[in-house]
């Protein structure tokens, strides 16, 4: 069975890929980057996912970026709250974690070839999005350009392939696409400032992003959000089935002339 690098933050996007990989015929490999984010309790919700999904190699590895800044989830600067949905994807917020998904794919990378992975697979989306620069097509088509120049395998012809296949869904997209595939989104976390016991804060881009996403498929949210009057929890949804989008692979690889 071929081999696929999974990166697997604990979200909804990734839990989705992975979904998506094993539907595909791959044997994944998952990875996880505990990078000093401060919802850590995201790379617990990864390793409750891989489990659900029988993955039998899940790896985590620490790369602090705390000790870089520069960002809302590995610095002193506040989340931000409450911003209004023209908002979103017109400015780059203060959650950009610089170079994050550059690492991320850098690790991937390594990985893969080590493995001799067939593929990577990232959750990036441009539709339903922050606005983050390294969540866009441009650049996925350039890191998959370099990818090819700095392995082994891309100088003798034989590139990894990197896909993001929901790059081009809407968050509903997503949701009823994992939902069809069998994820529990109650185990994922999206929110970027969630409480010790993983209660999301309802407010961020991240959660208000999630909330639409559930909203716009029609079904139920099983996230537990944190009230702002005082009470201690929204309850969770009842897990619901649908028909999915069906992703087009989105392959960044360059075809040979």
């Amino acid at each position: 069975m071929p081999k696929a690098v999974v990166l697997l933050s604990g979200g909804m996007d990734s839990a989705t890929c992975l979904a998506l990989a094993q539907r595909e015929g791959f044997e994944v490999i998952a990875l996880t980057v505990d990078y000093g984010q401060r919802h850590r309790v995201e790379i617990a919700r990864a390793r409750a996912i891989a489990k659900a999904r029988r993955v039998r190699d899940h790896r985590v590895v620490r790369v602090d970026l705390r000790a870089i800044g520069g960002s809302a989830l590995t610095g002193d600067l506040a989340v931000p709250k409450d911003r209004q949905a023209a908002e979103l994807g017109h400015d780059i917020p203060l959650t950009y974690v610089p170079a994050r998904n550059t690492l991320f794919l850098a690790l991937a990378l390594g990985l893969a070839e080590t493995l001799e992975a067939e593929a990577i697979y990232i959750g990036a989306t441009a539709v339903d999005y922050s606005g983050y620069p390294d969540c866009r097509p441009e650049f996925l088509r350039a890191f998959a350009a370099l990818a090819q120049l700095a392995t082994a395998r891309g100088v003798r012809g034989d590139p990894i392939d990197l896909r993001a296949p929901l790059l081009s869904l809407t968050k509903a997209e997503i949701v009823r696409t994992g939902v069809a595939l069998g994820i529990d989104y109650a185990t994922t976390l999206s929110c970027y400032d969630p409480r010790r016991d993983g209660a999301a804060c309802g407010r961020c881009d991240a959660c208000a992003l999630r909330r639409k996403g559930f909203a716009e498929a029609a079904l139920p949210d099983p996230t537990l959000y944190v009230q702002p009057r005082g009470a201690k929890t929204w309850p969770a949804g009842r897990r619901s089935t649908s028909t999915p989008a069906r992703p087009r692979r989105k392959s960044m690889r360059r075809r040979r002339p």
